[in-house]
C-alpha cells in the first residue's frame, strides 16, 4: 500500500525529511554512510518520499517491492496486520544493497505512542511483539504495545526483516533546532529521552543494536 501525502510537508519531521532525500540528501547521506562505515562508491539510492511521487511514504508490501525484496523464510502476512509502519523514507545502498527504513522525528513528544487496533490485529501485534522482546532478551514487564509502540513497531520490523537474513538497518533520523516544534536544541536532549525509553523497555545491548543507525541533524544549517 502507497499513501500519498499530496504536496510537500509543511512542518516537523515530515517536512525536513522530504527536504533532505530530495533537496540534499548529501547531509542526510553522510550521516548514515559514517554510522554504516560505508565505501566512497556505495553511495545511497532514496526510494522515498520522493518529489515526483507525491512524496509518497510507503508500508506493507509496497514497501516490499520499492525495496525489492521479498520475505521468503518469513511472511509479512503471518506477523503483522495490514496497515502497518508508514516509512518516513526508504532507500537501498547501490553497491553492498543494504536496506534503510527510516523514522524521522522533530521533537520528543512524538516518541509517546500507543496501539489503534481491533481485537484481531491487536493480538497479532502483541504476539509479534512479544516474540521480538523474548528474541532481545528484555526483562520489562510493561506491554508494548502502550507508551513507545510506534518504537517497538519499527524495531518488530528489522527484526522480521533481518529474519529473512534481509541486510536492513533501522534509521532514526533526531532533528535539533527544530523551534516551530518545539524540539531539542542538542543531541544529548535526546539522548536523555531515549535512555529513559530504553530502559523502560528493558533494552540493554542486544542483538538488533548494530542494526540501528541513530543520527542528529541540525535544521538551522540545513
Amino acid at each position: 500500500m502507497v499513501q500519498q501525502n499530496g504536496g510537500p510537508a509543511k512542518r516537523g519531521s515530515q517536512k525536513w525529511i522530504q527536504i533532505l532525500v530530495n533537496e540534499k540528501p548529501h547531509v542526510l547521506n553522510s550521516h548514515i554512510a559514517r554510522e554504516l562505515d560505508l565505501s566512497e562508491n556505495d553511495l545511497i539510492d532514496w526510494l522515498s518520499p520522493l518529489k515526483p511521487k507525491g512524496y509518497a511514504e510507503y508500508f506493507d508490501h509496497a514497501c516490499l517491492e520499492k525495496l525489492g525484496v521479498k520475505l521468503n523464510r518469513r511472511p509479512l502476512k503471518g506477523f503483522w496486520p495490514k496497515n502497518g509502519p508508514h516509512w518516513d523514507a526508504l532507500g537501498k545502498t547501490t553497491v553492498s544493497k543494504k536496506l534503510l527504513l527510516v523514522e524521522a522525528k522533530s521533537h520528543i513528544n512524538e516518541l509517546i505512542s500507543s496501539v489503534r487496533a481491533s481485537p484481531a490485529s491487536l493480538k497479532k501485534i502483541k504476539e509479534s511483539l512479544d516474540e521480538t522482546r523474548n528474541f532481545l532478551n528484555s526483562k520489562s514487564a510493561p506491554d508494548w504495545t502502550v507508551g513507545f509502540y510506534q518504537y517497538m513497531n519499527r524495531l518488530a520490523h528489522l527484526y522480521l526483516f533481518r529474519q529473512n537474513d534481509l541486510q536492513a538497518y533501522l534509521v532514526f533520523v533526531y532533528f535539533l533546532n527544530d523551534v516551530e516544534m518545539s524540539g531539542p536544541a542538542t543531541a544529548e536532549e535526546w539522548r536523555a529521552a531515549l535512555d529513559l525509553l530504553h530502559a523502560y523497555l528493558g533494552l540493554g545491548r542486544h542483538k538488533l543494536q548494530k542494526y540501528i543507525v541513530k543520527i542528529f541533524i541540525d535544521v538551522s544549517k540545513i
